[in-house]
């Protein structure tokens, strides 16, 4: 199909896409705009990765704004709202504007009301609802980006009951649901009243097969030589083979020590295709990716980058991970080795994937455990970039011929599994039916069913007994926890409910936190930092071998300090959580009494990813917690922010004032302090050398912080660092780290 045969777009835009070089419609696109998804029509397009979902969408979105509408982008991860947004901007040349939401739950953001594209996070769209975000009502189009993950556990009941929600404010709403190739797409489609467009179709041929005995087998019988030498890795064999052909690769292991393990190895094999160019670009790339944080893990990734490698999982920082996907993309990294979570994330096309581990440790499964056949899909649908790869190729390592039949059984000739609504679990149900209440979607017994019936669950279950059995156990605990009241048949929400649902805090999560400030007097950080770690929001830290002794030791030294009653050692199950919320808690203290990050990963075993997370919830529930102590009008309020302060910044009290300013932050705060500059204040009438000292003469910085603190002229034309000043902090890092216990301030040095 032309792009001019397209209906319905704003004028200029078929030939925009003509001159982005899209001569014809992929199949699936052809197919979708057919089905009307240019008019309005709900559509579930699941087709492979690379086969064109995303300018489906865009279609759809463009029509919709043509027609005078709104459209909303939903998204599974923050980083991928990133990516979405930088893609759309795209049309602003046909004043299209674009805006994005993913943080702050308690907010309506009524800024994007002036945005005719929004592209959010799931979460982010249920706290709007909850919290009436007036410009909901003015939806036309709503795009659900790998809708395929309402299996999901933890997130797939959040996207299921918010497009629920959506479509019964907007009962004339376009869904578009853009999913990975699944066994039951029609299930979904049935449920979204959508036309279903369903293609194995690729823009680039992949081929899928099992490496062993020197080779590959593909699903078509035929055979690739890839011989392994003496003390050579298969893996290694493979990459190396793929670089000979100017090709990249991702490699899938199962755990961040293996992605970090398999990246230094690789790196000898990448480092020898690398271009006197592309070192010198990678050499800059590594410069970043050290400056992002002062640990260890920093300092791993750099080396391998250096080298044309790179490793990704779930603990490195945010601009780690931006970073490498960025030049994986311009093709400077050669290969890189990930967790299986990068392969639902961005956009990381390569030539060839590599499934080493298909297999991984599930503590409820009791072992290691074979990946569901759709993950290990998502994983091969990475092979092969359009406009850059002849051919895809994903390939799974077998060490004997019985493990290479069962791969081809498990993965390469089967379908993926169907996906199948989590609703039913209880702690999805507490957080929904509470907010569906509060949100006045329901205000009985019957109607909360009715609208639950809206939901994939009911369209995927005949039998509503189980349902209703947890809709009735959860609306007995909301009524215990003082979150709804009934009267009659008539359910609704307290002003405690309200506040809880507003929050987007998990209903036990709210229990847990108002029953410990119900009992603190004048609580410590720590127990502050503890009690928001026990509660079902936060993914606490793993007890490893010995830290149990540890634990229990920190936990009767500081019992007083602990809100709540201590589980008894007996109560096995009950304290190990106890002592997992208290490590967790203790990296919270630590890094509020500005102890180094690399202190902190090797302390705790974590990487700086995992710090910014246990922060950023931290941050979040501590908010929750002061808003809960006001409304209750508990003594404790005070105690609360200013905890929530110091594990926000990572300082100590007097650093408040200062870290609070846009740009300086918890190490230049200290330098600067350490300088006699100990308040915002302060910046403003400051000798400028000894700030530019203190900065470790970095003029911009310098400027951008004078300026954000209100400095009228913050200048650093013909200003010379104070010497003194920029040397006072050089001292050793372990050394210079704050005790745990004591009182003194110390030097963090310089670590920027």
């Amino acid at each position: 199909m032309d792009p001019a045969d397209i209906p319905g777009l704003p004028e200029g835009v078929p030939d925009f896409l003509r001159e982005s070089g899209i001569e014809a419609l992929y199949p699936p696109q052809a197919e979708a705009v057919d089905a009307g998804v240019t008019e309005g029509e709900s559509l579930v397009a699941s087709v492979p990765t690379a086969s064109g979902k995303t300018l489906i969408s865009e279609l759809a979105m463009l029509s919709s704004v043509e027609r005078g509408g709104k459209a909303l982008y939903v998204v599974p991860l923050r980083a991928l709202a990133s990516e979405k947004k930088a893609e759309f901007e795209r049309w602003s040349d046909f004043d299209v504007e674009v805006g994005i939401s993913t943080g702050n739950y308690e907010s309506s953001e009524e800024w994007l009301s002036s945005r005719d594209i929004v592209v959010a996070t799931s979460e982010k769209v249920d706290s709007l609802v909850r919290n009436g975000a007036p410009w909901i009502e003015d939806l036309t189009c709503v795009v659900a980006d790998e809708v395929h993950l309402v299996d999901d556990p933890n997130r797939g009941p959040t996207l299921e009951v918010t497009l629920a929600k959506l479509r019964r404010i907007n009962p004339g709403l376009q869904v578009v649901a853009l999913s990975a190739t699944v066994d039951n797409a029609d299930e979904v489609a049935d449920w979204l009243d959508a036309a279903l467009v369903k293609s194995d179709w690729r823009p680039v041929d992949l081929r899928t097969g099992v490496h062993y005995g020197g080779a590959i087998t593909f699903d078509d019988d035929s055979q690739r030589e890839v011989p392994v030498g003496r003390g050579e890795r298969p893996t290694a064999a493979l990459v190396d083979d793929t670089l000979d052909e100017d090709g990249s690769s991702l490699v899938f292991v199962n755990s961040r020590r293996n992605a970090e393990a398999a990246a230094r190895r690789l790196a000898d094999v990448t480092a020898d295709h690398l271009t006197d160019d592309e070192r010198a670009e990678l050499d800059d790339i590594a410069d970043e990716v050290r400056d992002v944080s002062d640990t260890e893990t920093s300092d791993d990734l750099a080396a391998v980058v250096r080298k044309g490698a790179a490793f990704h999982h779930a603990g490195l920082a945010a601009e780690h991970r931006s970073l490498v996907e960025d030049a994986f993309r311009d093709r400077l990294l050669k290969a890189i080795c990930a967790t299986p979570t990068l392969a639902a994330g961005v956009n990381t096309p390569s030539r060839r994937v590599i499934v080493r581990d298909w297999r991984r440790y599930d503590g409820e499964f009791g072992g290691m455990k074979p990946l569901e056949t759709l993950e290990v899909h998502q994983m091969f649908g990475r092979a092969g970039r359009p406009g850059l790869d002849p051919y895809g190729e994903a390939v799974l390592l077998a060490n004997d011929h019985d493990t290479m039949d069962e791969l081809f059984d498990r993965y390469v000739n089967a379908d993926p599994e169907p996906v199948q609504s989590k609703l039913a679990r209880e702690p999805a149900m507490r957080t929904h039916l509470l907010a569906t209440v509060s949100s006045g979607f329901a205000r009985t017994r019957e109607g909360l069913l009715d609208f639950l019936d809206r939901t994939l669950y009911a369209t995927q279950t005949a039998d509503t007994t189980r349902l209703e059995s947890v809709v009735d156990s959860t609306l007995e605990y909301l009524v215990a926890n003082d979150f709804v009241e009934r009267d009659g048949d008539e359910i609704t929400a307290t002003s405690l409910g309200h506040t809880v649902s507003r929050l987007y805090l998990d209903p036990m999560s709210a229990a847990e936190i108002v029953d410990g400030l119900r009992d603190a007097d004048d609580p410590t950080p720590l127990g502050l930092y503890h009690l928001v770690c026990r509660t079902p929001d936060m993914y606490e830290l793993y007890l490893k071998s010995g830290d149990r002794e540890t634990y229990t030791e920190l936990c009767y030294e500081r019992e007083t300090e602990l809100l709540g009653r201590v589980p008894s050692e007996f109560e096995e199950v009950r304290f190990e959580e106890w002592l997992s919320a208290l490590k967790t808690a203790k990296l919270l203290e630590d890094w509020a009494r500005e102890v180094d990050e690399d202190r902190l990963t090797d302390r705790y075993g974590v990487g700086p990813g995992d710090i910014r997370g246990k922060v950023d919830t931290a941050e979040w529930l501590l908010g929750a917690a002061e808003r809960l102590a006001t409304d209750l009008e508990l003594d404790c309020v005070v105690a609360v922010r200013e905890a929530k302060k110091r594990v926000e910044y990572g300082v100590r009290d007097e650093l408040l004032d200062l870290a609070g300013v846009r740009g300086v932050g918890r190490k230049r705060a200290r330098r600067l302090f350490e300088a006699g500059v100990e308040s915002r204040a302060d910046l403003r009438e400051a000798e400028k050398p000894a700030v530019l000292g203190a900065l470790r003469g970095r003029r911009k910085t310098a400027e951008r912080v004078l300026e954000n603190a209100g400095r009228r002229d913050p200048s650093m034309d013909e200003v010379d660092a104070d010497e003194e000043t920029a040397g006072a902090n050089d001292g050793d890092a372990d050394a210079a780290a704050p005790s745990a216990t004591g009182d003194q301030q110390a030097s963090l040095g310089d670590f920027e």
